[in-house]
C-alpha cells in the first residue's frame, strides 16, 4: 500500500492542477481546511462534491470496557467528527 499524500505533496499537486504557484495553492488549501473546521465545530457540516460530507456526531454518554483489566467505565457524551464518503468517489475507486 502506497504512503498517504502529504501537505507539501498535495500543495504542488494543487498547484499544478490549478496552473498556479505553490503559494497560492497552500492558500487556498489552507482556507478549505479552516472553512470546513469551523463550520463543523460550530456543529454544521460540509459537503465537497464529488468528495464527502463531513460533520459532527454527539454521542450519549455509555459505558465502555478497559480492555486490559474488564473494568466497566463510564464514559462521558462527547462529539465525534464524521466523514460520508460520496457515492462518486466510491465508484471512481470500484472502477
Amino acid at each position: 500500500m502506497a504512503k498517504p499524500m502529504t501537505k507539501t505533496q498535495l500543495v504542488a499537486a494543487l498547484a499544478e492542477e490549478m496552473g498556479a504557484e505553490k503559494k497560492a495553492a497552500a492558500q487556498a488549501l489552507d482556507a478549505v481546511t479552516a472553512i470546513i473546521t469551523r463550520e463543523v465545530e460550530a456543529g454544521g457540516s460540509v459537503t465537497l462534491p464529488g468528495i464527502g460530507k463531513f460533520y459532527c456526531r454527539e454521542r450519549p454518554e455509555r459505558m465502555v470496557r478497559n480492555p486490559a483489566t474488564g473494568e466497566q467505565i463510564k464514559k462521558e457524551a462527547d462529539k465525534v467528527v464524521k466523514v460520508t464518503v460520496a457515492k462518486a468517489l466510491k465508484d471512481s475507486v470500484n472502477g
